[in-house]
């Protein structure tokens, strides 16, 4: 048995050594076009931080600003929100109601003692995965500047219960969501054709 005492690391060592803060984003993207951005980032070994929880949704106007506010409350530090650009949404004008209620949601979280920066709208073409991967490495380190949310919702909403169906109507909401049928102006968007009786 060794009668040697464990050494103790030198204190210098200890007072080197800094935790740097590693901000965790939630990302809500779009099915047609954001999502497939990361996917084509990924598939080309576009590197971006790995700091983003990417959340596929149909579209960006299928966000319910209770998604947001869950993130948040959660222990995300950052939400970032990404469709279509303007004009080609695949369900035609969605992307728009999304705009609506990201700029709702803005001001709500300020009021709730959220900085404004936390919420980010991005829109990317699912052929800009680079663009995406930058956009994310940008967030990731403002949200960083920003520090740790530390939000403590439990003391301000009930986020469970919260009724925000007003803002849903609102914005452009409804029960239904986005027409199952899809329909944007660029071609890239498009579902395939259907068969016709002569390839049949």
């Amino acid at each position: 048995m060794s009668t040697q005492a464990p050494i103790a690391p030198a204190p210098a060592e200890e007072a080197g050594r800094v935790t740097t803060f590693e901000p965790v984003i939630i990302g809500f993207t779009c099915n047609w076009c954001s999502y497939r951005a990361a996917d084509l980032a990924g598939t080309a070994r576009t590197k971006y931080p790995p700091n983003i929880r990417l959340i596929r949704l149909m579209c960006s106007g299928r966000l319910d600003p209770t998604f947001v506010l869950k993130a948040f409350a959660e222990g995300a530090d950052a939400v970032m929100v990404s469709g279509c650009h303007p004009g080609e949404c695949h369900y035609i004008e969605q992307n728009y109601k999304a705009l609506r209620r990201f700029q709702l949601l803005r001001r709500t979280i300020e009021a709730l003692g959220i900085e404004p920066a936390r919420l980010q709208l991005v829109w990317a073409s699912a052929g800009e995965g680079v663009r995406l991967a930058g956009e994310i490495a940008r967030m990731t380190e403002e949200v960083r500047a920003l520090g740790p949310l530390d939000w403590p919702a439990g003391d301000i909403v009930d986020i469970d219960n919260v009724k925000l169906e007003a803002a849903w109507e609102a914005t452009g909401g409804d029960a239904d969501g986005p027409p199952e049928a899809p329909g944007g102006v660029n071609p890239e968007h498009g579902a395939p054709a259907p068969a016709t009786e002569a390839a049949l």
